[in-house]
């Protein structure tokens, strides 16, 4: 049990001797009068792809706080806030604390076996008992939001005991050999200049660096505390063996289940799936591995696939170059996947372009044969089609008449404007010369 308690405080970075203790000196200090009051509530913490610490903690029940206005007479200035959802990020945590995160020394995101599963607890440790009771008089029983039900639970906690740690994976040697530091300023993670943070995945941030991180997932290895949930094939349902269509999603079962994503290419083209175990990359035109980079299993970072990697006695790899190096090749990778992905989305728009004229190709033909199809097999159909051609024949032969018609006409009132123009004309030059017949036969007589 000795071993366990210290392979977990490693695991922590910096973990104070009050909030995580040995299995023995639990057993030692636990009484009867404690036992009493306190409740037990299962936890775990770390990613359960590289190792996952277990542990008991033992609580104050909250019914012994509650029926009086005084608090646990044994208290430590050690709480659990229970139920957290699972959405509130640690920055959000942190500005729910308020003006309290100042006199926060340590939390630590755990998981709990007990409750709901989209949800967490912290364990916070304060500098002394005085903030540790005003943090719980305010906070406990107040909404996580104003929008949402969800309350603050929170309980005084009697001690903490780990029972064990699973290593699904050979542990990384840097971790014992290198100091705390914080990953996002790279200060060195002291409890007396600022707050400890460690995320469920077991890393440790200074409360201040990890408030500007707006993301859910840790910083480090960018394990997510939101579980995304199970995915299953979508023909079969199976969720063992999946494989992922980069292009347009398809989740399959691969060709040692039913096949169904090897199904997708052949029906698509979709050659590049990866698979979401191993985020490894398959091109089933090239029928190999395509990817550059994996999870590693140590610590659940990002790392080039044993490219320039090589194996030591230990079982260890040791990778060679340079910074400057792994950056060029990281730029030659982004740009690699760059270019099969345009490639890839052009074929794709090709493809596509070519599935859709052929199906209106395909649906024209199909309506003209099924038009043809049931005339022919309605005699009555064929007389009335025909009757109805003839009319259409007839109306357009009748359109014609009268646009020509009306065309005419507008010709023949025009004429009749210009003759009914020309013949006053006439008349007034005809008025006019009788007029001046008749001066001149008025001065005959005269003369």
């Amino acid at each position: 049990m000795e071993a366990t308690s210290t392979s977990s405080s490693a695991a922590a970075g910096t973990l104070p001797d009050d909030l995580f203790r040995s299995p023995t000196a639990i057993e030692s200090t636990g009484g009867s009068s404690t036992s009493a009051t306190a409740q037990v509530l299962h936890f775990s913490s770390g990613n359960p792809r590289i190792e996952e610490i277990r542990g008991v903690m033992h609580l104050f029940r909250n019914d012994v706080a509650s029926s009086s206005a005084q608090l646990p007479v044994e208290r430590k200035p050690l709480l659990c806030v229970h139920g957290v959802p699972n959405h509130m990020t640690y920055a959000d945590f942190c500005q729910f604390c308020g003006s309290f995160i100042q006199h926060i020394l340590e939390m630590r995101i755990v998981r709990t076996t007990e409750g709901l599963n989209d949800s967490y607890s912290v364990l916070i440790r304060l500098d002394n008992q005085e903030s540790a009771d005003s943090f719980y008089k305010h906070h406990n029983g107040k909404l996580f939001s104003s929008l949402e039900e969800e309350a603050c639970l929170m309980f005084f906690t009697v001690d903490i005991q780990y029972t064990g740690s699973i290593e699904h994976s050979q542990p990384s040697h840097a971790g014992s050999t290198e100091q705390p530091s914080c990953a996002v300023c790279l200060e060195r993670l002291d409890q007396d200049t600022a707050g400890i943070l460690t995320t469920i995945c077991n890393h440790s941030f200074h409360c201040s660096c990890i408030s500007n991180w707006g993301d859910s997932s840790c910083p480090v290895c960018r394990y997510c505390q939101q579980q995304p949930e199970k995915s299953t094939c979508y023909v079969c349902q199976t969720s063992e063996n999946l494989w992922m269509c980069i292009i347009c999603g398809f989740v399959g079962c691969g060709r040692y289940k039913e096949g169904h994503a090897i199904n997708h290419w052949e029906e698509t083209e979709h050659c590049y799936s990866i698979e979401l175990e191993t985020q490894r990359v398959w091109d089933y035109a090239g029928d190999n591995y395509v990817h550059r980079l994996i999870q590693s299993k140590t610590d659940g970072k990002l790392v080039e696939l044993n490219h320039h990697c090589s194996h030591n006695n230990d079982g260890y790899d040791d990778c060679m170059g340079n910074s400057d190096t792994l950056d060029n090749q990281f730029e030659y990778i982004k740009n690699e996947y760059n270019e099969l992905l345009i490639s890839q989305l052009e074929s794709q728009k090709n493809y596509y372009e070519f599935k859709l004229q052929q199906f209106e190709e395909d649906a024209e033909r199909e309506t003209s044969i099924a038009v043809e199809k049931a005339l022919s097999q309605n005699p009555k159909l064929l007389k009335l089609q025909a009757k109805l051609d003839k009319c259409v024949e007839e109306k357009t032969f009748l359109d014609e008449i009268n646009d020509n018609l009306s065309r005419n006409q507008g010709i023949w009132e025009s004429k009749i404007v210009e003759t009914e123009e020309r013949e006053k004309k006439i008349l007034k030059l005809k008025d006019k010369k009788i007029e001046e017949l008749e001066e001149q036969v008025h001065l005959f007589f005269i003369v």
